[in-house]
C-alpha cells in the first residue's frame, strides 16, 4: 500500500514545487491532477511537452508517478489523459460519474460513457477509476455495485473515497468490504459532519473529521488491498505553508495507523 498526495492540494505551486513538498511529508508518491479549470499540473492539452516536465520534476523529486486525476469522462480529454498515463507510466487515471443522482436516465448514460473509456483504457495497458461523488449518478454503496456488475471489463475499477460514501449516510469502513473486489484506487480524506461540502481544507486533513479512518484503514489491510491511497484535498488555494502542514499532518495520522495494522 503506498502512500499519496494528490497534487491539487498545492494548486498555486509548480508540478516540481509540489512534488517535493509532498515528498518531504514522508509520502511515497503522488498522483497527478489534470482537472481542468481547477489544477492542470499535467496540461493534457499538450501532454507531449507536459509529460516530459512531469517526468523530470518526478525524478528530481524522487517521488513515484501513482495515479492521475481527470475528474471528467469527456472522450477526447480522456484518450489524452491515457496516452500521457502509458508514457509516464501512470497505472491509473480517475474520474467522476457525472450526472445527477437518482436519475436513471443519467445512471444509464454513466455506465455507457465509462464502459467506453474502460474499452480505451484497455488500449493502452491503463486502469479507469471512478468513484461514488456527492450529486453524481454513482454517489453511494448500491450505485457503485450496479456499475460494478454492469461493466465487467477489467480496465474499470472503483476509486473509493470514504469522504463521498460518508456523505451518503453510509459508515466507510463497512462499505469498502463490499466493493474492494474492484477496487484500484483509493482517495481519501476526512470530513466533518455530512455535507454536502467535505468542509476546509484544514477539516479534511486525516484525523481531524468524523470519519472512522482508521476502522476504514484495517478494513483495507483485512482485503489485502495493495493499490495506491492518495490524500485529495480541495478547496481555495493555500499558501506553500498550510499544504505542506495538511499533507503532514495526514501523512503522519496514515503512517500511525498503518503501523498499528503492522503495515508500515
Amino acid at each position: 500500500m503506498k502512500l499519496g498526495v494528490n497534487t491539487v492540494l498545492f494548486k498555486p505551486f509548480t508540478a516540481l514545487e509540489a512534488m517535493k513538498a509532498i515528498k518531504l511529508a514522508g509520502y511515497d508518491g503522488v498522483e497527478l491532477s489534470a482537472i481542468q479549470g481547477m489544477c492542470e499540473h499535467i496540461v493534457l492539452d499538450d501532454w507531449q511537452n507536459s509529460t516530459l516536465m512531469i517526468k523530470e520534476a518526478a525524478a528530481e523529486a524522487d517521488v513515484e508517478l501513482l495515479s492521475m486525476e481527470v475528474a471528467s469522462i469527456d472522450e477526447a480529454r480522456l484518450e489524452k489523459a491515457f496516452a500521457a498515463a502509458q508514457f509516464l507510466g501512470i497505472p491509473v487515471v480517475n474520474v467522476g460519474p457525472g450526472g445527477k443522482s437518482d436519475v436513471e436516465e443519467d445512471m444509464v448514460a454513466c455506465i455507457k460513457n465509462l464502459t467506453a473509456r474502460a474499452e480505451r483504457a484497455a488500449h493502452y495497458g491503463v486502469t479507469l477509476c471512478c468513484k461514488a461523488h456527492v450529486g453524481g449518478a454513482i454517489y453511494s454503496t448500491p450505485t457503485t455495485l450496479r456499475a460494478m456488475k454492469e461493466i465487467s471489463n477489467s480496465a474499470f475499477g472503483v476509486d473509493m473515497d470514504p469522504s463521498h460514501i460518508y456523505r451518503a449516510g453510509e459508515l466507510p469502513e463497512a462499505a469498502l468490504p463490499q466493493v474492494v473486489s474492484r477496487v484500484k484506487h483509493i482517495h481519501i480524506r476526512d470530513c466533518k459532519g455530512l455535507g454536502p461540502s467535505p468542509g476546509t481544507p484544514q477539516d479534511q486533513a486525516c484525523g481531524r473529521g468524523d470519519i472512522n479512518l482508521m476502522g476504514y484503514f484495517k478494513a483495507l489491510v483485512d482485503a489485502k488491498y495493495q493499490g495506491p491511497v492518495c490524500l485529495e484535498v480541495i478547496g481555495p488555494e493555500l499558501t506553500l505553508q498550510q499544504a505542506q502542514a495538511i499533507a503532514s499532518e495526514s501523512y503522519g495520522y496514515m503512517n500511525a495507523c498503518l503501523r498499528a495494522l503492522g503495515k508500515r
